[in-house]
């Protein structure tokens, strides 16, 4: 609430840190309308940042990935602030450009609670030198309002984030339909890639991958970057027939997933796996 952005998954905390197990933030637990869906736990916008920093992260899929899980109760939360930093600090000692990719997360809804991020995006970007159309990051957002606030705001790239279901919450347009030839063309107008969930461009078909769609076809023709998100590992995610054994928390045949994806034209993907998917691009 004191102007600062944190790197959750989701404004309400209570899977991804320990802030459950804290007494003094008890009567902190409540009810959200998030996008149309009543949310119960914890929410970032009710702390202070030295608040958030008393607690500890920890990992949301305990039972898929126990490794993971270990690391349990080491972590801080992160402003966006120390990724950068921790970006650049990387970055010059592997001596190559490390980027980030913020999402805009329930963007209408917090600009709703008098707390837009557009403005605060931008800011943060230029005092970071990432003011400009080849910086090292990406601004993605499921929004279309905020995307093209921002680009009045930032010359930094925007990414319109769709899913095979629903559409933005702040104007009436379907994802499908969006990511039709017309329709890549009127995501050109205000971004500068498409960020499709990844069986939108490699469909299941009999319980196996399916071949590619025409979307990586269109929104090249548009102009636009792809970016799908987001490739895992587990059987759980993973088609039937590319499943490894029945324990829902083993690997399975993900490198298909990736050579699929590469082989389709995407110019980069969303992975929990980073290492995976790299080593797979070859």
């Amino acid at each position: 609430k004191d102007g600062h952005f944190v790197v959750r998954h989701e404004n309400e905390i209570s899977q991804t840190t320990d802030v459950a197990l804290h007494p003094e933030f008890e009567k902190r637990l409540t009810t959200r309308q998030i996008q149309g869906q009543a949310v119960s736990g914890w929410f970032t916008e009710d702390f202070t940042l030295e608040e958030l920093k008393t607690l500890r992260c920890r990992e949301r899929l305990p039972k898929l990935r126990p490794e993971s899980a270990t690391f349990n109760g080491q972590e801080t939360i992160p402003t966006y602030q120390e990724v950068l930093d921790l970006a650049k600090s990387e970055g010059a000692r592997l001596k190559r450009t490390i980027g980030t990719y913020p999402e805009m997360k329930h963007a209408s809804y917090f600009a709703g609670i008098g707390l837009p991020m557009e403005g605060r995006l931008a800011d943060i970007l230029k005092q970071n030198g990432l003011d400009s159309p080849t910086a090292p990051v990406f601004i993605q957002c499921f929004d279309v309002l905020p995307l093209k606030t921002i680009m009045t705001l930032s010359k930094a790239p925007r990414v319109q984030l769709v899913s095979p279901e629903g559409g933005p919450t702040d104007v009436t347009l379907r994802y499908k339909d969006m990511v039709s030839a017309s329709g890549m063309k009127a995501i050109a107008t205000y971004a500068n890639g498409v960020g499709p969930e990844w069986s939108m461009v490699i469909p299941t078909v009999d319980g196996g991958l399916g071949p590619a769609t025409a979307l990586v076809g269109d929104a090249h023709a548009a102009g636009l970057a792809v970016h799908p998100w987001t490739v895992r590992a587990e059987n759980t995610f993973l088609p039937p027939k590319l499943r490894a054994g029945t324990d829902p928390s083993a690997h399975g045949d993900v490198t298909a997933v990736y050579k699929a994806l590469y082989a389709a034209g995407v110019d980069g993907l969303f992975s929990d796996f980073p290492g995976l998917a790299g080593k797979a691009r070859g």
